[in-house]
């Protein structure tokens, strides 16, 4: 079975670092952020910068993701972060097409005046928008993430993300993104076969295994059910090992970029990822 297994790098220094990010690591895929994920505002990539990204990404025979801001909201009913959502996403998938990234991943959204139900209309009706101003980016998947609840998050359930995929239509375009740490905090417990199981065979049937796209390999800081996001080195928090063996060995996972985003650089994160790389069976 082909594992594509690597992490998040980082574009520091121009796109042509991640390349170097991800030989340093020892990545066959990567995920990287386009622009700054803490401001709206984006240096674009000319087009020599482009080329050479694109030349040194296949000559490595990379997977490449990018994860969009978390400035962005679609489940916004403000005017202004809206409109700033809608043009924030589409630039990006935008910037994806020109890099020949594959993936898009963003988390869903969220709005604390409104009740979990109209949430999702809303993130849904804004992603059709979206998609109608991209049609011609039909190559770049955009993926939805698990999210672990925090705040007003959308996603902490698959039945959020399967909603959404109902409402916004374009099912072509669109993915998942499984986040380890998120569904754990969530509530889904993984650290058992027949657990990690279960969740696989609910995911199946309730989204569907051949939408997803990445899977974000996170420990977690916080107790099963704690609803927060934070991210902790391989093996060193409440999930444990396990749960990460069961998910390089996972042959529904053939093909599909297994990414370590959890904390640090590219020092620590070759430390996770050879952890989990001598957890593959031969």
């Amino acid at each position: 079975m082909k594992i594509l297994l690597g992490t998040h790098v980082s574009i520091s220094g121009g796109l042509k670092n991640a390349c170097l990010s991800a030989k340093n690591t020892g990545s066959n895929a990567i995920q990287i952020f386009t622009k700054s994920q803490l401001r709206w505002q984006a240096k674009e990539p000319d087009l020599n910068e482009a080329s050479s990204f694109r030349q040194c990404t296949a000559g490595q025979k990379l997977t490449v993701a990018a994860h969009l801001s978390y400035l962005v909201n679609l489940g916004s009913t403000d005017e202004i972060i809206k409109e700033k959502s809608i043009e924030g996403i589409t630039a990006e998938i935008k910037r994806c097409g020109l890099l020949g990234i594959k993936y898009l991943i963003f988390h869903p959204g969220s709005n604390k005046n409104l009740t979990e139900k109209e949430t999702i209309k809303q993130i849904a009706f804004n992603l059709n928008i979206v998609m109608q101003k991209t049609a011609e980016f039909k190559n770049v998947i955009l993926a939805l993430e698990t999210t672990a609840g925090q705040g007003n998050q959308i996603g902490y359930k698959l039945e959020h993300i399967a909603k959404i995929f109902e409402l916004a239509g374009y099912a072509e375009r669109l993915g998942v993104c499984i986040d380890t740490c998120h569904i754990f905090a969530a509530g889904y417990d993984i650290r058992t076969l027949a657990d990690y199981n279960e969740f696989m065979e609910n995911f199946d049937k309730i989204i569907g295994i051949k939408k997803l796209c990445a899977v974000h390999l996170n420990d977690s800081l916080k107790p099963l059910g704690s609803k927060v996001d934070r991210h902790a080195p391989i093996g060193k928090g409440y999930i444990g090992r396990d749960a990460f063996r069961f998910i390089v060995n996972d042959g529904r996972l053939k093909n599909i970029p297994l990414i370590v985003e959890t904390p640090g650089g590219d020092k620590e994160h070759k430390i996770d990822l050879d952890i989990v790389k001598n957890m593959i069976n031969k």
